[in-house]
């Protein structure tokens, strides 16, 4: 019977999957994705095919709400469904922070989540939407392996100087120190970075992770040595709803001289700032382009500014550049934020090829550009599922070698 591997990414307002069969070896096989979005008001629930072909979709009314425990039951069941009857043979989870203990994915257990529910503080816009569908399924599928995969992981090879702010060291002892974000989509990079460009594997990559979550990542060997997120997911680039690089000012300002409270403020930093709040118009990047209107295009020009200059630091952090990489939503699709990004590059030696870079790719630099500069689509759930059936197998390997004690005799 074939074995599925579900893996879920769930957020404040939707849960998303992705259903991977396991094949021989290593072998993983998109079967389906999707999601069910609008958690809290009127549930729709819609999956695709590894084509993007519909599968199958179904929503509920506000009057008929099922509980969280309930649509992860449907999910399951559909899933399960869809998938020729195979069995489930575990599930992987998107885990926004595993602070400074976890450095590598892990089986869910009690000890785990108490670790976990304490980072919660280092978390809070994430972690509890994070932990629900772990514990709805520990409810629901108590026999089921399940397994964490930390976005914070990833930066844990950075050096310790990378990840210091400049505060009393007794709050660094305490966890305020940058963890970096975006961890399972650069590991998906350095991970088939070697089929696109071999020099840029063994060398210095500059990642940009563009989507309404956004940031930068320095590899050097494909490891992490400096990222433009930090403690949250506030800092380094405009993002799609969030600020970015902040003086600290700025919100003793707020705070002081508006009287808001750090609720306020969080609210209008997280969900009211960046291409939406400089645009005042959308937080997709898609309409921004298309609008003629001039916050709009001052909104495009602050988001590409960022990156530019932010990529100069990142280039500093790894010693150099060999290679820049786009990835995620904007990276992949919009031609128009490579071309501005690129041309403000020619001092790292970049040349863009503007043909294959609105063809999309993979390579998008010119023969002559010093710099190689790919596309390449990021697949956080892969590296999910990879991580699920290695944790997994990894146990039962473990449970296999234990040696009973031999019986003493009386």
């Amino acid at each position: 019977m074939a074995k599925g591997i579900l893996v879920l990414n769930a957020g404040s307002s939707s849960v998303k999957f992705a259903l991977f069969e396991r094949e021989s070896g290593e072998g993983l096989r998109l079967r389906e994705r999707g999601e069910i979005e609008s958690l809290d008001d009127a549930p729709h629930f819609s999956a695709q095919g590894p084509d993007g072909s519909a599968l199958g979709e179904r929503r509920w009314t506000a009057a008929q709400h099922p509980g969280y425990d309930d649509l992860l039951r449907y999910l399951i069941a559909w899933a399960e469904a869809h998938f020729g009857g195979a069995e489930l043979f575990a599930a992987g989870h998107r885990v926004a922070h595993g602070g400074m203990l976890h450095s590598e994915p892990a089986l869910v257990s009690e000890g785990l989540l108490r670790d976990l529910a304490a980072l919660i503080p280092l978390a809070p816009l994430h972690l509890p939407h994070n932990l629900a569908p772990i514990e709805a399924l520990r409810r629901t599928h108590p026999g089921l392996p399940q397994v964490a995969c930390f976005d914070t992981a990833f930066h844990q090879t950075q050096p310790r100087v990378a990840r210091l702010f400049g505060i009393p060291r007794g709050l660094a002892a305490e966890g305020v120190v940058r963890y970096g974000f975006h961890g399972l989509s650069y590991e998906y990079i350095a991970y088939v970075l070697p089929q696109y460009d071999s020099r840029a594997a063994s060398g210095r990559t500059i990642v940009a992770h563009l989507g309404n979550g956004a940031s930068l990542c320095a590899l050097v060997d494909r490891r992490s040595v400096a990222t433009t997120l930090g403690f949250g997911g506030l800092d380094g680039l405009l993002m799609g709803t969030r600020c970015g690089s902040l003086d600290p000012e700025v919100v003793l300002y707020l705070q002081r001289e508006k009287g808001m409270t750090p609720d306020a403020v969080e609210q209008m930093l997280e969900r009211e700032s960046g291409l939406l709040g400089v645009s005042g118009i959308s937080a997709d990047m898609r309409t921004l382009l298309q609008s003629s209107a001039p916050a709009a295009i001052e909104a495009v020009d602050l988001f590409v500014y960022r990156i530019v200059r932010e990529t100069g630091s990142m280039a500093a952090a790894a010693g150099g550049i060999d290679a820049l990489v786009f990835t995620a939503g904007i990276g992949e699709h919009a031609w128009q934020i490579r071309s501005a990004v690129c041309s403000r590059l020619g001092h790292l030696g970049i040349e863009l090829d503007e043909a294959a870079n609105r063809a999309g790719g993979p390579r998008i630099s010119s023969a002559r550009s010093a710099t190689a500069v790919l596309v390449i689509p990021t697949d956080e759930e892969l590296m999910i599922a990879r991580h699920t059936v290695s944790a997994v197998d990894a146990e039962s390997q473990a449970g296999a070698n234990i040696v009973p004690s031999p019986t003493r005799r009386k």
